[in-house]
C-alpha cells in the first residue's frame, strides 16, 4: 500500500551500481529506516535495500482484503524511543498516535469482567470488584514497575560498554575504558539513588518467574492473569519460566506522548510507524528500494566489506553495511563461509529463535458483544478500545496453554490477545465494519499432529481460536468476513523472522544487554570490519523501538569520523 513513495523498477536498481554509497542497510524495516534517517542526517549517502514490495518489515500495513487495512504483525505502539520521534520529527512526517483508554479489558466466563487503564480511579474500582486488597496494591505495584523503567532507561538509548574488539591503538583503548568506567559509574549512582530494598527487589524481578512476581503483589486470578501475558508475549516461555519477569518490565517500559506505559494505535496502521520514518530519511536524501533482495555480502581478501550482491546479479559497492536482517539471516545466511570465526559461528547458530506465535488478522462486520457486559447495542464501548484477554482469566490457564505447546501441539484453549484499532482508527475499514488483530500463543514452528503448510489444518485452528472468542462473545465466528493467517513458519517466510521470533531472537536473561546476540558483540559492529548488526537482534531488543537502529548509526558515524 506504500509502493508509491518508493523506487522497485529495474531503473532504480541498475541506478544503485552507478556509484559508492557511504552506507548501505540491508532490510527496510523500522529500525533499517531508522539508522538510515539518522546517517543521511549526518550527511552520508545511503540506500536501503528491502527484499519486499513494501517497506515497515515487521510494522507494515496491508490491504489484504479490499477496504481493510492490517498492521500484519506488530500492532500497537509504545516503545518507540521519544528520542527518535522528537530527533526524526516524526509528527511532521505523519506519525498520529492514538491513545488507549482504557487499555485493557478481560472477559470471564462467570458474567465478571475487568477494565484497566490510565485512569486510577476506574482501576481502583475494577479490581475492588473482585479484591479491595489488591485494588489498594495495584498503585503501589505500577509505581515500582515505573521506577524501575526510570533505572533502565538510560541503558536503551546507547551501545552496551563493549570491550574494544580486534587490533587497537594504546589511545583507542584508553578511551574506551574511561567511557566504559563512566557508563559502570553512572550504573552504580542510579543504583544508590534507587535504595538497596528496591535494588533487591528489582534483582528478585529480573531473576523470578512471573508468576511468583505476581503472587507476592496480588490474590486476584484473572488480575494477575491479565498482567501476567505481559510477561509471555512473544516468548515460548510460561508465567512460571524463570526471568519472565524481565519480559513484564520490557513490555511496560514505553510511553505515548510523556505517559508511561501507555500504549496506543497508529492512525493507519503500524506501517505509518514505518513511513513516518522512510519520510524523515528521505527528506535527509536516503534511497528507498524495494523488491531489492540481497543475497550476499560482498568481501574484499582483505577481509572488510565491500557492498553487497542482489539477487538479481547486481553489485551495489559501500565499505559501510549495516543489517536490519535478523542475526542468524546476517551471519549464517548473507556473509560468505569461512569469513568469520567458528566461536562467534557457533554462537549464533545456538542461539534461541524459538517462537510460539501466531497472528490473525480479520475482517469483520460488526463488533464482538461480549455476554459479560449485557449491552445490546452494536456501538463501541469501553470494553473494545484496549486489548482484550481472551482465555487469560487465570495463570494457570497460560500455563497449561505453554504445556501444549512445549509437548508439541498447539494449545487446546490458545491465550489471545485482541485488538480492534478501528474503534479509534476510522482510516482502516470501511463504515460499520471494523479490522481485529488477533495475537495467539502458543502454536509451536512445528507441530507433532498436522502442519501449517496444510489449509485444513490451518483451517482447523483458526476456527478453534475463533470458538474460543464465542464463548466469551457469541456469534464472533459468523462476522468475520475474512482473514490473513501467519503461522511462525509464516512469519519466517513472509517477513524474515528466523524461527517466527518477534524479536529476532529470544530476549531472556541470557540473550540481553552484554550477551545480544552473543557475548563481546554487544555494541552493534561485527567481526567482520564495516558489518554492522542494526535490527532488533541487537541491544536493547525487540519490539518497535528503533533504539537498535538509532545506536548502530551513532556507532557507524563515530567509526567514519575516526577513519
Amino acid at each position: 500500500m506504500w509502493r508509491r513513495s518508493f523506487s522497485s523498477s529495474a531503473t532504480a536498481t541498475s541506478a544503485l551500481k552507478d556509484k559508492k554509497w557511504d552506507a548501505l542497510v540491508i532490510g527496510g524495516g523500522h529500525n533499517g529506516l531508522t539508522s538510515a534517517a539518522y546517517l543521511a542526517r549526518a550527511g552520508l549517502s545511503v540506500a536501503v535495500l528491502e527484499r519486499r514490495h513494501v517497506i515497515g518489515g515487521a510494522a507494515v500495513t496491508e490491504e489484504l482484503i479490499p477496504g481493510f487495512k492490517f498492521s500484519r504483525c506488530s500492532y500497537l505502539q509504545s516503545l518507540l524511543r521519544p528520542s527518535i520521534i522528537r530527533e526524526l520529527e516524526l509528527r511532521r512526517h505523519g506519525l498520529k498516535l492514538l491513545k488507549r483508554s482504557p487499555s485493557s479489558f478481560t472477559p470471564c466466563l462467570d458474567g465478571r469482567y475487568l477494565l484497566l487503564g490510565p485512569d486510577k480511579d476506574l482501576n481502583h474500582s475494577e479490581i475492588s470488584k473482585f479484591s479491595k486488597q489488591d485494588a489498594d496494591a495495584y498503585p503501589r505495584y505500577e509505581n515500582q514497575l515505573e521506577n524501575f523503567c526510570k533505572f533502565m532507561d538510560p541503558l536503551l538509548d546507547s551501545a552496551p560498554p563493549e570491550s574494544l574488539q580486534g587490533v587497537s591503538s594504546f589511545k583507542d583503548r584508553f578511551k574506551n575504558g574511561i567511557q566504559n568506567s563512566s557508563f559502570w559509574a553512572h550504573c552504580l549512582r542510579q543504583a544508590i539513588t534507587l535504595g538497596q530494598k528496591d535494588m533487591v527487589d528489582f534483582m528478585d524481578l529480573l531473576l523470578s518467574p512471573a508468576s511468583k512476581v505476581l503472587n507476592n503483589w496480588f490474590e486476584t486470578d484473572v488480575l494477575k492473569a491479565t498482567l501476567a501475558t505481559d510477561a509471555v508475549i512473544g516468548t515460548t516461555g510460561s508465567v512460571h519460566t524463570p526471568g519472565s519477569g524481565y519480559v513484564l518490565l520490557h513490555h511496560v517500559m514505553g510511553e505515548t506522548d510523556g505517559d508511561r506505559g501507555i500504549w496506543s494505535y497508529v492512525e493507519g496502521g503500524m506501517g505509518s510507524v514505518s513511513l513516518a520514518i522512510s519520510n524523515a530519511a528521505k527528506e535527509a536524501g536516503a534511497h528507498i528500494v524495494t523488491s531489492a533482495e540481497v543475497s550476499q555480502l560482498l568481501v574484499e581478501d582483505s577481509g572488510t566489506v565491500n557492498g553487497v550482491l542482489l539477487a538479481d546479479g547486481t553489485p551495489v559497492r559501500s565499505s559501510v553495511v549495516l543489517s536490519n536482517a535478523t542475526p542468524y539471516k546476517t551471519y549464517m545466511d548473507l556473509v560468505p563461509r569461512d569469513v568469520l570465526p567458528d566461536e562467534f559461528i557457533r554462537a549464533i547458530k545456538y542461539s534461541d529463535y524459538s517462537s510460539a506465535t501466531t497472528k490473525i488478522n480479520l475482517a469483520v462486520d460488526k463488533l464482538p458483544q461480549f455476554q459479560c457486559c449485557k449491552i445490546g447495542h452494536p456501538d463501541a464501548g469501553p470494553q473494545h478500545v484496549g486489548t482484550v484477554h481472551i482465555g487469560s482469566e487465570s495463570m494457570e490457564e497460560i500455563h497449561s496453554a505453554c504445556q501444549d505447546s512445549a509437548n508439541g501441539i498447539p494449545s487446546q484453549r490458545p491465550v489471545i490477545e485482541m485488538t480492534i484499532p478501528s474503534v479509534l482508527d476510522k482510516t482502516i475499514s470501511p463504515p460499520g465494519k471494523h479490522v481485529i488483530n488477533l495475537f495467539i500463543q502458543y502454536t509451536p514452528y512445528n507441530p507433532s499432529d498436522g502442519s501449517w503448510g496444510d489449509p485444513a489444518y490451518r483451517e482447523s485452528f483458526a476456527q478453534k481460536c475463533f470458538a474460543l472468542i464465542d464463548e466469551y462473545a457469541p456469534a464472533f465466528s459468523s462476522s468475520v468476513i475474512g482473514y490473513d493467517m501467519l503461522t511462525p513458519p509464516d512469519l519466517e517466510r513472509e517477513i524474515g523472522l528466523t524461527g517466527g521470533n518477534i524479536f529476532h531472537g529470544a530476549m531472556g536473561l541470557d540473550s540481553l544487554f552484554l550477551m545480544r546476540p552473543v557475548k563481546g558483540w554487544s555494541n552493534y559492529r561485527t567481526p567482520l570490519p564495516g558489518l554492522y548488526l542494526c535490527g532488533s537482534g541487537a541491544h536493547p531488543g525487540g519490539g518497535v523501538m528503533g533504539a537498535p537502529g538509532r545506536n548502530a548509526a551513532q556507532l557507524v558515524l563515530q567509526d567514519v569520523n575516526k577513519s
